[in-house]
């Protein structure tokens, strides 16, 4: 494909989703995967590197599910554990009202993102920093918090409602077959309440699980503890 096959690519499949991007967001976005996919050669980020895998796993998968939520214009958020840039990169490209912070624990990482953000025309802020030590210093700075993330929803929430402002929330990318009604009373000991469970395909079929969390009250300010006692004893 040439260049004006693959913005017409990713602007196609983003409408199957029913979302409808410019050809700016859509050549921005070849941009993305094509810095994204040379710089994998020397730092390993994804095991996704065909372009249209790229478009659908990572791009459309990290933008849908924030079309399914009301994002007022002009909120802040981070993404927690970031990685490669997913969702926070797609998000800002598609939502450039928003202002993102993008933490991730690797430094080799973060010299990528500033790189990313910088091939792009992206406007982020970028911390190496662990989650749960930069909970503690920015409690409750953020309109939502995102992460798309393997570890188990009581995990998660530790490391990420903390960041939510009482009224925002924290908007989680899992897979369907995690049982997230069991983590409720985690999440309400952070100061949560789960507020929305929505299963859903992206545009190849596979199935995603959207859930959202509400912060309706402070967290705690002995939350989020160490990484040792989140992964040894979950909520």
């Amino acid at each position: 494909m040439n260049d004006a096959e693959r913005i017409q690519f990713i602007s196609g499949k983003f409408a199957e989703s029913g979302i409808t991007i410019t050809s700016d967001m859509a050549e921005k976005l070849v941009r993305l995967c094509d810095f994204m996919v040379e710089y994998n050669k020397n730092v390993n980020l994804t095991s996704i590197t065909e372009f249209e895998e790229v478009v659908v796993k990572h791009f459309v998968d990290s933008v849908l599910p924030f079309f399914m939520v009301d994002i007022p214009q002009g909120s802040s958020f981070i993404d927690v554990g970031t990685g490669a840039g997913f969702p926070a990169l797609p998000l800002l490209i598609v939502r450039p009202d928003l202002r993102g912070t993008l933490c991730d624990s690797l430094n080799k990482r973060c010299v990528y993102l500033e790189l990313a953000c910088r091939e792009i025309g992206v406007n982020a802020e970028i911390i190496h920093a662990r989650s749960e030590e930069l909970g503690r210093k920015k409690r409750e700075c953020f309109d939502f918090a995102t992460a798309r993330a393997v570890a188990a929803m009581p995990v998660l929430s530790e490391y990420c409602v903390p960041f939510v402002r009482v009224g925002g929330s924290f908007i989680a990318l899992k897979s369907v077959n995690e049982d997230i009604e069991s983590a409720a009373g985690a999440v309400g000991k952070l100061g949560g309440k789960i507020e929305m469970i929505k299963d859903y395909t992206i545009p190849n079929g596979d199935s995603r699980r959207l859930v959202v969390v509400k912060k309706i009250s402070q967290t705690p300010t002995k939350y989020p503890r160490s990484s040792a006692n989140i992964s040894k004893k979950p909520l």
